[in-house]
C-alpha cells in the first residue's frame, strides 16, 4: 500500500479507501489505484486487514428456520452480494424463539460480525436487544419480518396488497366463507396479510367472521388438529388462506383425512415460495415473494451502511412486489 501511495502520489488513507471501494473516493481515483494494484499483483490480506481495522469481514443472517423455502432463497441472495464484496456469511436460526433471538444478538456484540441481517421470530414483541446491538456500533437491517423504524433499514414485500388480491381471487371463484389461517399476532407481515384479507371482504360486502380467523402455532400436529376442527363445523369454510408456508402441509393433510377434495369441496391458497407448489396434488395457488431479490437488497443495503454510503429514505425502506400465481387448488371446477 505504501508503494501504491508513492507511485500514485496519493495518501495511504486514499489508497486504503480506494481498495475498500469507499464512497468517499472518486471512481477515477479508484480505477487508477486498482489498475496499478492489479499490475503489481497486489492481493489484500483480509485477515490482517480485519485485525488492524477491527473488522471481521463477516455478516450474520438471523432467520427463524431454513426449512422454509423463502429463507433458503433469501440466504442465496445474501450470499451473492456478500461474496462479491469479500464478506463471509454466518447463518443463525432462532426456531421462532424470542429468547434465542436475544441470546444470538448478545453473542454478536463481541465484534464477531460487522453487521446483521435479521427476520424476527413470531414471538418478538420488545426491541431492547435490537437497540443494544445498534448502541454497540453494529449495523442492523431487517428483511421480510421487520420491526419498523429501528435499525438501519427494512426490506419488505407488499403483503397487504398481495393478500387483498389473493382474497379477491377466491371471492371471484364464488367462495362465500373464506377462512384465514393466522400464524403470529406479533409479526408485521401477519398484520398486513390479515388487513388485506379483511379489506377485500369489506370491498365485496362480505362479513368478517371471527370464527374464520383461525390461530395457528409453531407445531404441525397442533395446527392439523385446529384446521380439522374448523373444517368439521356445520357451516365449514369453502376456502382457506394459509398466511405462511408451514401451514400448507397441515391444511392438505386435514383435507385428506376428512375426505375433502381440493378444489371441489374447498379451495386453498397460501403465501409460499415452495419449489414444489406446482406438483402438489392439486398444485397450490400462491403469493410468491421475491425471496432471492429481497436477500440481495438487504445485503446491498447493509453493505452501503458499512461503507457509510449516503442513502435516501426510499433506499433504506424498500418494498418489493410479490406475485400471485393461480393454480388448480383455487379455481372453479367446470
Amino acid at each position: 500500500m505504501k508503494h501504491l501511495a508513492k507511485e500514485l502520489n496519493l495518501s495511504m488513507a486514499t489508497i486504503s479507501k480506494a481498495l475498500r471501494d469507499s464512497y468517499d473516493i472518486s471512481e477515477a481515483t479508484k480505477q487508477k489505484v486498482l489498475k496499478l494494484a492489479h499490475k503489481l499483483n497486489y492481493i489484500p490480506n483480509a485477515h490482517a486487514s480485519s485485525l488492524r481495522g477491527k473488522k471481521s469481514k463477516t455478516i450474520a443472517v438471523i432467520i427463524p428456520e431454513v426449512a422454509d423455502s423463502y429463507f433458503a432463497q433469501a440466504i442465496n441472495g445474501v450470499e451473492s452480494i456478500a461474496q462479491k464484496e469479500g464478506f463471509h456469511v454466518l447463518v443463525y436460526l432462532t426456531h421462532e424463539q424470542h429468547e434465542k433471538e436475544k441470546n444470538i444478538l448478545k453473542e454478536l456484540m463481541n465484534g464477531k460480525v460487522d453487521g446483521v441481517l435479521i427476520s424476527v421470530t413470531g414471538q418478538t414483541h420488545e426491541t431492547n436487544h435490537f437497540q443494544e446491538l445498534i448502541r454497540a456500533g453494529i449495523p442492523l437491517v431487517f428483511f421480510d419480518r421487520v420491526i419498523e423504524n429501528i435499525g438501519h433499514g427494512e426490506i419488505t414485500t407488499d403483503d397487504l396488497n398481495a393478500s387483498y388480491l389473493l382474497t379477491e381471487h377466491l371471492i371471484k371463484q364464488k367462495c362465500k366463507n373464506i377462512a384465514f389461517l393466522l400464524f403470529s399476532d406479533a409479526l408485521s407481515i401477519s398484520a398486513q396479510r390479515l388487513e388485506g384479507y379483511k379489506q377485500a371482504l369489506l370491498t365485496y360486502n362480505m362479513t368478517i367472521e371471527e370464527r374464520n380467523l383461525i390461530p395457528c402455532v409453531n407445531a404441525e400436529q397442533e395446527n392439523l388438529a385446529r384446521i380439522k376442527s374448523h373444517l368439521q363445523r356445520i357451516h365449514r369454510p369453502d376456502a382457506l388462506i394459509a398466511s405462511v408456508e408451514k401451514l400448507i402441509t397441515p391444511t392438505y393433510l386435514a383435507c385428506t383425512e376428512l375426505g375433502l377434495h381440493i378444489p371441489q369441496d374447498i379451495k386453498v391458497a397460501a403465501f409460499s415460495n415452495l419449489a414444489n407448489a406446482r406438483i402438489l396434488q392439486p398444485p397450490i395457488t400462491t403469493v410468491t415473494q421475491p425471496a432471492y431479490e429481497m436477500g440481495m437488497a438487504a445485503a446491498n443495503l447493509l453493505m452501503g451502511v458499512l461503507k457509510e454510503k449516503p442513502m435516501e429514505e426510499e433506499e433504506r425502506k424498500r418494498i418489493l412486489p410479490s406475485m400471485l400465481e393461480i393454480r388448480k387448488s383455487s379455481v372453479l371446477v367446470p
